[in-house]
């Protein structure tokens, strides 16, 4: 965004701002289980102190604060909420070159777990607001508002669902902002900026097969559940054909790869035309949008180890284009897993949801990313995962999209480190997200 576009133009120090605060929230150990994210949210909350936000500490469990940050504008209009969580995947330091929570700044990089997923972009967003607002800028109509939770890793029983489902008038809001997007990719000669407009729905369940209890000692005794298993695990090798979705179609088409139809072998084929120059793009943002995803991640059977099981049963983790049911999840996959004795039960059946492309806050980030990195444009994605927004959307109807800027790493780079070893995010990316949220909001909020 230009200069003269701005009611306040970025300070100078308001990427260092963002960086250090990245840091001191990295060195604050929020594993979730148990989570312990009050410290961190107290940190934030300190950072925004008398700048002119209204901050609430928020908690259902005692030691797991929400942050909710209000500013106020002149005027009615929307609210903007640019959203976060503190808390993070465990790390094994066994596993790292360099402490998880070490939070140092080493060659351009921020190290730490949760520097990408995701203390860097709340770091962005935390100083990008108290920058604003201590400068004395306000909305001229609505509200920008601020919500850090805690528990998304674990499914934010106690963060964003709770907010959402019993504090909803201090969350409440139009626009969202979240994780999920913003790493720019090279394609066709031509750079891309993802945001995610939405996420795949969580139907995971157990498939599960009886047998007959027996000493392990006399295998033909017994009839052994894991056995009939494992034939059942085997074929999930496979997974359901690719399906023509709104969001995988469009993202074909943003990258000069319509398919010549909609059906499976038209789909692959025009996968295999992006696979060909950008293996990564296509096989961890195009494939997961083109349909149903099933990966089996826990077995159980006996619980002695001498005792035949007469039950086995694994858990498969299922993700599904937005909107689709349960019902249809069974068809795909009882078509993958075939004929056989077997049960298939529902543990989880979360519905995705996604925001439409047709909105003022797409265009004002299309249009911001046209301004800060002349030739490139967005790239519209649904998430293989799961995030926050998605509360929002079903509580409030918000148009929430996953976007923070970074350049600075190749999606190759990047990727293998959310949720891994050696987390690490690069300065530039970090002060460049800060310089989009403290622009964005002027800009949506005049």
């Amino acid at each position: 965004m230009a200069t003269e576009r701005l009611a306040v133009p970025v300070p100078a120090e308001l990427g260092p701002s963002a960086v250090e605060l990245a840091s001191a929230l990295i060195r604050v150990n929020t594993v979730n289980p148990p989570g312990n994210e009050g410290e961190a949210q107290e940190l934030l909350a300190d950072a925004l102190a008398g700048t002119g936000f209204d901050c609430r500490l928020l908690a259902a469990e005692a030691g797991r604060e929400n942050l909710v940050a209000r500013l106020e504008g002149e005027s009615p209009g929307p609210t903007l909420c640019l959203l976060g969580h503190v808390d993070t995947v465990p790390a094994d330091p066994s596993e790292w070159s360099f402490s998880p929570w070490s939070g140092e700044v080493v060659e351009g990089e921020v190290r730490g777990r949760g520097a990408q997923d995701m203390k860097g972009q709340v770091a962005s967003e935390v100083a990008a607001c108290a920058a604003l607002a201590r400068s004395g800028w306000r909305p001229r109509r609505g509200a920008l508002l601020l919500v850090i939770t805690a528990d998304e890793e674990m499914g934010a029983k106690a963060g964003a669902r709770w907010l959402c489902e019993e504090h909803p008038d201090a969350v409440r809001c139009d626009l969202v902002l979240n994780e999920g997007g913003g790493t720019a990719v090279e394609h066709g000669g031509r750079r891309f900026y993802t945001l995610s407009v939405g996420e795949k729905g969580v139907m995971r369940f157990l498939v599960r097969t009886h047998g007959v209890a027996g000493h392990a000692s006399m295998p033909r005794m017994g009839d052994n559940a894991l056995l009939k298993l494992a034939p059942l695990l085997e074929r999930l090798h496979d997974q359901p054909p690719l399906e023509p979705t709104a969001a995988g179609l469009r993202m074909l088409s943003e990258l000069g790869a319509d398919p010549a139809g909609a059906d499976h072998a038209a789909l692959a084929g025009a996968l295999a035309r992006v696979h060909a120059e950008s293996p990564e793009l296509a096989a961890w943002i195009v494939e997961p949008a083109l349909g149903v995803t099933l990966v089996p991640t826990r077995v159980w059977a006996s619980e002695k180890e001498n005792v035949i099981p007469s039950r086995a049963e694994a858990l498969v983790d299922c993700r599904v284009p937005p909107g689709m049911g349960a019902e249809a999840v069974r068809e795909r996959a009882e078509a993958i897993l075939g004929e056989g004795d077997y049960e298939l039960e529902f543990v989880e059946r979360e519905v995705g949801s996604e925001s439409s492309y047709e909105t003022p806050l797409f265009d004002a980030v299309a249009g911001w990313v046209e301004r800060a990195d002349p030739g490139a444009r967005v790239l519209p994605t649904v998430m293989a995962g799961f995030s926050d927004s998605h509360w929002f959307r079903r509580a409030f109807g918000a148009v929430a999209y996953g976007f923070c800027p970074g350049n600075a790493m190749s999606l190759a780079e990047l990727e293998p480190l959310v949720h891994g070893a050696d987390e690490r995010a690069k300065v530039a990316d970090i002060e460049l997200g800060a310089r989009f949220f403290f622009e964005i909001a002027q800009e949506v909020l005049a």
